[in-house]
């Protein structure tokens, strides 16, 4: 935890989904903060809120049925919830980018890679061809990719998805931004390729000061990439210290579980701690805990008061009955 005034603070933010006469919240008043020339790592597993925290930074979520119902992101003195359509589309890519988790997906088959590098910076910056193309080479090389000018005239379906995922990262350099929002991206990467991005991510956060937003299931990547973490667990944080305070002591009954599942080189199938029970519907969350019926450390109140994210030590827990 730090006292500098964050780069982005996301404070009670809430997404419901509103459709028909379907009415319930994704998400529930996250709270949580990327300070500058650090990675925040948000984890847990899938369905848990993660994507939607990071694509509503930049108003990406799907509106409708989407819609943010309460609470702010302030990004330099400005609230990103409240900004109209045109004032968000400047911050995006040129102050916070993002890297998706599908770049196939991402990345449109009509275009080449330059034409889609080269379109972004005319977005935001007012230079000539020659000097839109030298920016574009420039990312692609920053992001690891060799022979950039050869890929520079490749469609994506050309391309691998280890190069792919480099010219996602390298879309989201062009500009130069502040803070880059990497939701996945390693998803279906071998585990050689995945190590490439990650030591990517890492020497572009020092050599560039910029901070990075990474969304991830993979405990072992947050351990390798980032400073802090933020778990997460039915559409809210539950926990949100520096990594090794989190990873050495969890407080969370959700955290330690998690840490539990993990394999460990040499260890066995019966060293492996799983969860109980399921995690419950967003339609039809307890009253209290949303985690009271698969924790071993419940007590009364978590059955009937939803416990409020809390300063412990040196981390942050939502938890009425913390371990240790």
């Amino acid at each position: 935890m730090t006292n500098e005034t964050p780069l982005l603070e996301i404070k009670d933010l809430s997404v419901g989904l509103r459709a028909s006469n379907i009415a319930y919240d994704i998400l529930r008043k996250v709270s949580l903060t990327v300070n500058r020339n650090e990675i925040l790592a948000v984890v847990g597993e899938s369905g848990c809120g993660k994507s939607v925290t990071a694509l509503s930074i930049l108003q990406l979520q799907s509106n409708p049925p989407l819609f943010i119902t309460g609470g702010s992101i302030m990004y330099g003195g400005r609230d990103l919830v409240t900004l109209s359509k045109k004032a968000i589309r400047a911050v995006r890519g040129s102050e916070i980018a993002m890297i998706f988790q599908d770049p196939m997906s991402a990345l449109d088959p009509m275009f080449t890679v330059g034409t889609l590098l080269t379109s972004a910076v005319h977005a935001h910056q007012s230079v000539g061809k020659d000097v839109a193309e030298k920016i574009a080479l420039e990312a692609l090389e920053d992001a690891g990719i060799e022979d950039p000018k050869r890929r520079f005239g490749e469609y994506p379906f050309h391309l691998s998805g280890g190069v792919a995922q480099r010219v996602m990262i390298a879309l989201a350099l062009v500009n130069n931004p502040k803070l880059i929002v990497a939701d996945e991206p390693t998803t279906a990467l071998d585990v050689t390729v995945q190590a490439q991005i990650l030591d990517r991510l890492k020497e572009l956060k020092k050599d560039r000061g910029m901070s990075i937003m990474l969304i991830t299931h993979n405990l072992g990547v947050v351990a390798s990439v980032a400073d802090r973490m933020a778990v997460m667990y039915t559409g809210e944080v539950v926990e949100m210290g520096a990594v090794s305070d989190v990873f050495d002591k969890p407080q969370h009954p959700y955290t330690t579980g998690l840490l539990g599942a993990v394999p460990r080189l040499g260890g066995a199938a019966s060293d492996l701690t799983p969860i109980v029970g399921r995690v419950p519907q967003l339609d039809e969350l307890p009253v209290g805990c949303t985690f009271v019926d698969r924790c071993s450390r419940a007590v009364e109140q978590c059955s009937t008061t939803r416990p409020t994210l809390q300063v412990r030590g040196r981390a942050e827990v939502r938890c009425h009955n913390p371990v240790g």
